[in-house]
């Protein structure tokens, strides 16, 4: 790579500018943002961090020190990748502490912009290396502590942490944690790690969610990540050692650019395909009226339990369309019961309806499956309603003509426990499968153009509506039950049937439903790794046509690595990884729905 002064030629640059052309099968190169240090006056940043990513195939782009929180998403919204660079120390009144003496060359002003920059991109789901400072920025922003000066503060004798030798010469060795890693992915080979050390600040406690993946010999920490995520910091400063020609710190940066990349190709998939979610509650996480335009709940505000799908985080995640239903909880079968449930069902939709006249610039409520193309040549997010219980509909056959006139898209036939249309997943039988009077609303249901969705329901009524359905239909929110082993997922006959019919299965990020026992006393919670587990066992039994991805978030769903909608891109994003072509992705992020319905609306 040439970094030498270049002869002052003016007509030879300017020709090399005018005739430069890409190959003709070259992907752009990924950009990554580099947050610029505040010395005075200047936006500045050393040479090596542009010129490692450089060496390791990206495009750098420097982030002038600013707080335009516009402005500054702007830039956000064109990066493929992030690093946030080292520097001075953070302001500990931003840690709700008192600085101690020791506390050197603070700037409120640049901590303001890299937590301002760290939340953009976080949100965005933009791949993260923070370095040094940006190692201690990330901690901080998620919740953790600092010591504001190793020497004082720091219980052990510690190494000396602020080298005085030349920047590329590593100092001393850290020790990679027992346990899978983005470093140990890095380099497997390696146990302990060759770095310098540039710093008097450094991680205390770690942040909640967060492990620690690499300490030096005195016990300092001096590698985080935050598992699942593409977001990872490290103490030392592997640009000045890239460049210089370390194999290992060269493999970090390439290591995040080649995330970037994949992330950039997710992107650009998410520009030309149409992406749906095929279950979701939103309705059911308020009360009364609501706005989805407004960034209520979700990861916006603590403890994140409702509010995970709406226009900010659709907008966000690239998701195009979701499948909102109105969820009717099971309930007395009495004629009033039934009717309560119904009033409230209706209520629910009118709701989401209601939602397309708050923001007619942002959303659509999408009828027909042309109306998802449209809404997604026209910019602007698509709702598809649902009724997810269909105890709702009580004995009358009428009110499925009714949901069709209002735009209703699917029915979930069931929910916890039996109703009038046929039997549960949950709860003692009652019919052997479909009722009587549930036969007939299959047909009904064909004959008007509404989707049956068999999740929830049990197996001999899955079996009875494959029989009785004219049509394809689906399965919007379960798993693999060969993977997890409850009642509520697919066994592989179950699979291969729904495939037969020419439905689709559509993989459910609930944790119970992707990892047995998940979520209880001293079990993990299940992961995305988990859940592109389940993705790749529905394809190797369905085939790539019968497979999509029901959230059901705000009905409980959500993973480590996948708790929002806006967090719906990495699984675009892991597919690519996987090897899936982008019209294997096209199908399982929402063509395979399409389908579905495009048939089901003949």
């Amino acid at each position: 790579m040439e970094h030498s002064l270049r002869l002052p030629d003016l007509e030879t640059l300017r020709k090399e500018a005018d005739e430069y052309l890409p190959a003709a099968e070259a992907t752009p190169l990924p950009r990554i943002g580099i947050s610029a240090n505040k010395k005075e006056d200047l936006s500045c940043i050393s040479d090596p961090y542009y010129q490692a990513v450089l060496q390791a195939g990206g495009a750098p782009v420097i982030i002038p020190v600013m707080t335009e929180v516009s402005a500054l998403a702007a830039i956000v919204d064109s990066l493929d990748g992030l690093i946030l660079s080292g520097g001075g120390d953070i302001d500990p009144l931003f840690l709700v502490e008192a600085p101690i003496p020791e506390v050197d060359g603070v700037n409120a002003f640049r901590d303001a912009f890299d937590f301002l920059l760290l939340r953009l991109a976080f949100v965005r789901q933009i791949p993260i290396l923070g370095i040094c400072r940006g190692h201690q920025v990330i901690n901080a922003a998620f919740g953790g502590t600092l010591y504001q000066d190793i020497p004082t503060q720091y219980a052990a004798t510690a190494l000396p942490h602020s080298q005085t030798e030349p920047r590329h010469c590593a100092t001393h060795t850290v020790t990679l944690a027992n346990r899978p890693s983005i470093l140990r992915a890095i380099a497997p080979e390696k146990n302990e790690w060759a770095v310098n050390s540039l710093h008097h600040q450094a991680v205390k406690d770690l942040a909640p969610g967060f492990v620690a993946t690499a300490t030096a010999a005195d016990g300092i920490n001096e590698g985080i990540e935050l598992p699942e995520y593409p977001l990872f910091g490290v103490q030392w400063h592997p640009e000045q050692m890239a460049v210089h020609g370390d194999e290992t710190m060269q493999s970090l940066f390439r290591f995040h650019i080649r995330k970037a990349a994949l992330f950039a190709e997710a992107k650009r998939l998410h520009d030309r395909i149409l992406t749906i979610d095929a279950h979701t509650d939103a309705p059911m996480v308020y009360t009364g009226d609501f706005d989805l335009g407004r960034r209520t709940g979700g990861i916006f505000n603590p403890p994140y339990t409702e509010g995970k799908v709406n226009l900010p985080l659709m907008e966000l995640g690239r998701l195009d369309a979701a499948c909102m239903v109105a969820y009717v909880p099971q309930g007395p079968r009495t004629e009033e019961a039934c009717r309560q449930a119904w009033e409230y069902a209706l209520e629910r939709l009118a709701q989401l309806i209601r939602q397309e006249r708050l923001h007619p610039a942002r959303v659509g409520i999408a009828r027909t499956p042309d109306d998802l193309l449209r809404l997604k040549r026209e910019r602007k997010k698509a709702i598809l309603l649902g009724l997810e219980n269909g105890y709702a509909i009580g004995k009358n056959l009428g009110r499925l003509k009714t949901l069709k006139q209002w735009g209703v898209s699917s029915i979930t036939l069931c929910h916890n426990g039996a109703n009038d249309l046929c039997d549960s997943a949950a709860g003692e039988p009652e019919w052997g499968g479909l009722s009587p009077f549930g036969r007939e609303a299959v047909h009904e249901m064909n004959r008007l153009g509404l989707l049956i969705d068999l999740s929830h329901a049990a197996e001999t009524t899955f079996y009875d509506v494959l029989n009785e359905s004219r049509m394809p239909v689906i399965a919007s929110h379960s798993s693999v039950r060969a993977l997890c082993n409850h009642p509520r997922n697919l066994t592989d006959r179950q699979i291969g049937a729904l495939a037969a019919k020419g439905g689709v299965i559509h993989i459910c990020l609930y944790t119970g439903f992707i990892r047995e026992n998940s979520g209880e006393t001293g079990c993990p919670e299940a992961t995305l790794s988990d859940a592109v587990r389940h993705i790749n066992h529905a394809v190797r039994i369905a085939g790539i046509d019968h497979v999509g991805i029901g959230s059901d978030f705000d009905g409980g769903g959500e993973l480590i690595g996948c708790r929002a909608a806006n967090e719906l891109i990495q699984i675009t994003v892991r597919l690519l990884a996987e090897g899936y072509s982008d019209e294997d992705i096209r199908k399982i992020r929402g063509g395979n729905l399409l389908r579905v319905l495009q048939t089901v609306r003949r």
